[in-house]
């Protein structure tokens, strides 16, 4: 029987990262040349936030510039990965009986493709994107990615991208890297003890362990990604971490690989 596919949550950062050459852009080429080159991608995006759960369906779909302020050039940048209706249609009927909408609008937000470009360059892989239900709890979250276990074994690679820690009231926008936040290093520092231990308790139940997590995860659309793929953990599954840092103090570049 063949391995099953890693699963892996990027923390993507600023969109710059998609147009730039630095070292977590040089980490996530790296990465893209380690693993077994996948037959399809699954991804679920900090980005895609709504009431309800939908599955991008459409052939090939848009690269989405979600996002205002940042160089022209950044605007030009294409990600023209097709998409794959028949694996929409596998993640519909593994989800059921949850209603999930096969989505012929959204396409590729920045938070899938800013990583990607770097991953899989020549974009031929195919790529669909999962949407975050904005109105359901972590516990939900962590269900749905149970559910796409088989996916593992089907040569599909699960991705989730958002940010362990990401607090843009306390970004330092513009100004030289400062140090990490105590409250961002204490509440990563938590995160990687539970991954490395098996225990997802903490990770799920975050709402709940007090100032450095609320400081640490505002809003929860860039932190649920990581519960979909925490959730395919198999026992035999090593944790690794191939990507460390902490951008404009606030901000967790972590990337952890799951197998």
């Amino acid at each position: 029987m063949a391995k099953p596919m890693p699963v892996i949550f990027f923390g993507h950062g600023n969109p710059m990262n998609a147009i730039e050459e630095n070292r977590y852009t040089r980490a996530w080429a790296a990465l893209g040349l380690e693993i077994p080159k996948p037959k399809a991608i699954l991804s679920i995006s900090a980005h895609w936030y709504q009431p309800g759960t939908a599955v991008t369906v459409m052939e090939a779909p848009p690269t989405i510039h979600d996002f205002g302020g940042f160089p022209p050039e950044l605007f030009e940048v294409d990600y023209p990965a097709p998409g794959d209706p028949a694996l929409a249609k596998r993640v519909q009927n593994l989800l059921a009986p949850l209603q999930v909408e096969l989505d012929q609008e959204w396409g590729l937000d920045h938070g899938t493709w800013s990583v990607l470009n770097h991953v899989f360059p020549g974009a031929d892989v195919p790529v669909i994107q999962l949407s975050l239900d904005e109105t359901q709890p972590p516990e939900f979250h962590y269900m749905l990615g149970q559910s796409l276990a088989p996916l593992r074994d089907e040569g599909v690679l699960v991705m989730g991208t958002g940010n362990l820690v990401h607090n843009l009231h306390t970004y330092a926008w513009g100004r030289s890297q400062p140090k990490p936040f105590d409250w961002a290093v204490r509440f990563e520092t938590m995160a990687r003890q539970a991954l490395l231990a098996g225990d997802d308790t903490p990770l799920v139940n975050y709402e709940h362990l007090g100032r450095d997590a609320m400081l640490s995860a505002p809003t929860p659309d860039h932190y649920l990604p990581l519960l979909y793929i925490i959730a395919l953990r198999r026992d035999t599954d090593q944790v690794t971490f191939p990507v460390e840092g902490v951008d404009g103090g606030s901000v967790s570049m972590l990337t952890i690989q799951i197998g």
